[in-house]
């Protein structure tokens, strides 16, 4: 039994130091350009606290392009994509909807 509770901890330390690592890489903030309601800057580090990255990074936590993945044919427009994941987390989270809450000229 305590061999057993040993391995968790050991565990549960090696995945926390992979994770703490991830979140030492990632931006503070990232600013999405969005040419008719004004760019969204996101605050990447406060939603990390909220939401596992495969909330929003359906890979994991690798982030870039759609097209990284996607072909041109199949890769979804990022528009489409973050207002239905922001939207519908807004909204279980009691978060306003309203555009300029994040979209600021």
């Amino acid at each position: 039994m305590k061999k057993m509770m040993l391995l968790l901890v050991v565990v549960a330390f090696v995945v926390g130091s992979a994770l703490a690592a991830v979140a030492a890489d990632a931006p503070k903030t990232v600013t999405f350009e969005a040419k008719m309601m004004g760019n969204v800057t996101f605050d990447h580090a406060m939603h990390m606290t909220k939401a596992d990255c495969k909330h929003c990074h359906h890979k994991g936590v690798e982030a870039g392009a759609c097209r990284a993945c996607h072909d041109g044919k199949t890769a979804p427009k990022a528009k489409t994509v973050f207002h239905k994941v922001c939207k519908d987390c807004h909204k279980k989270e009691g978060v306003s909807t309203s555009c300029k809450v994040c979209h600021k000229k």
